[in-house]
């Protein structure tokens, strides 16, 4: 394969991982690494390297959209944003001493539980029910826009979505994917923030906890120019196309059919895991 005919092909399945992470909130990194490592055979590490850059770019590319149309809740993130940090910097130095096979077997199964959830009911959760006192005085709750006018909603469990963030953020770090699932598990489920604005919020923090973590494989030297270039600007173009396309989208069959694809990979990397193929 010539290096034009990689670049193009990585820039294509890039953009595919930048628009499947700004729609769903679990970030490119379920995509971009399965797609170095089972098909160019590269290093899982410099792969993960390569994931929290393109992580930095579909968080940039999709939630200043986002913001702008008022579905994020900023200060929720800012918030949830401290535990991501630490852990991502905890999950991103346990790495580097990690082997490899240890490594994927660990992703695969990261995999599988992300793709369960995509299959998992979302809730509306709305102003109903008991309201967490500490969310009032950290002022977390909120509202965002639909086409029937501003709905309000009331965040919940306040410390609950607190470590499960951190566990994300070691997650994060340790296998570079954002670990969106777990950030949106924590607000849609345990914090019963609606999908809409924990999906948005999830790629609004994405973009923080991967530059924690990036900053460790980078003094440690897995992060390749060559293959962050293509996979950076696939990833932003997506990431920007799937803004366009969130506001509109019923997501219940996006949510099947990336659950069903991200289950077959993740297979594919434990058994690679397992057999000491990478």
């Amino acid at each position: 394969m010539t290096i034009l005919t990689f670049t193009l092909v990585l820039l294509g399945g890039a953009f595919l991982a930048g628009l499947l992470g700004s729609l769903t909130g679990l970030g490119g990194g379920v995509v971009i690494i399965p797609l170095l490592t089972l098909g160019f055979h590269t290093d899982i590490r410099y792969a993960i390297g390569t994931a929290l850059i393109a992580a930095i770019a579909t968080s940039s590319g999709s939630a200043s959209a986002y913001v702008k149309e008022g579905i994020t809740n900023i200060r929720l993130g800012m918030f949830l944003e401290i535990a991501t940090t630490t852990g991502a910097v905890a999950g991103a130095l346990l790495a580097v001493y990690m082997p490899t096979n240890a490594v994927a077997i660990i992703f695969g199964v990261v995999l599988i539980i992300s793709g369960f959830l995509s299959f998992r009911p979302k809730h509306s959760n709305l102003e109903t029910g008991n309201h967490s006192q500490l969310a009032q005085q950290l002022r977390l709750n909120g509202n965002y826009p639909t086409s029937d006018g501003h709905v309000n909603y009331k965040v919940r469990h306040v410390p609950g979505g607190y470590l499960m963030m951190t566990v994300a953020g070691v997650l994060s770090g340790l296998l570079g994917i954002g670990s969106g699932a777990l950030k949106v598990l924590a607000m849609d489920n345990m914090m019963r923030v609606p999908f809409k604005v924990s999906t948005t919020t999830s790629n609004f923090m994405i973009g923080v906890t991967a530059a924690a973590s990036a900053v460790v494989y980078l003094q440690r030297g897995y992060i390749d120019p060559g293959l962050c270039l293509p996979v950076v600007l696939g990833v932003l173009a997506g990431a920007l196309g799937g803004t366009k396309i969130l506001a509109h989208a019923k997501t219940k069959w996006l949510r099947i059919i990336f659950g069903v694809v991200i289950t077959l990979l993740a297979l594919q990397m434990i058994y690679n895991g397992i057999t000491g193929k990478l």
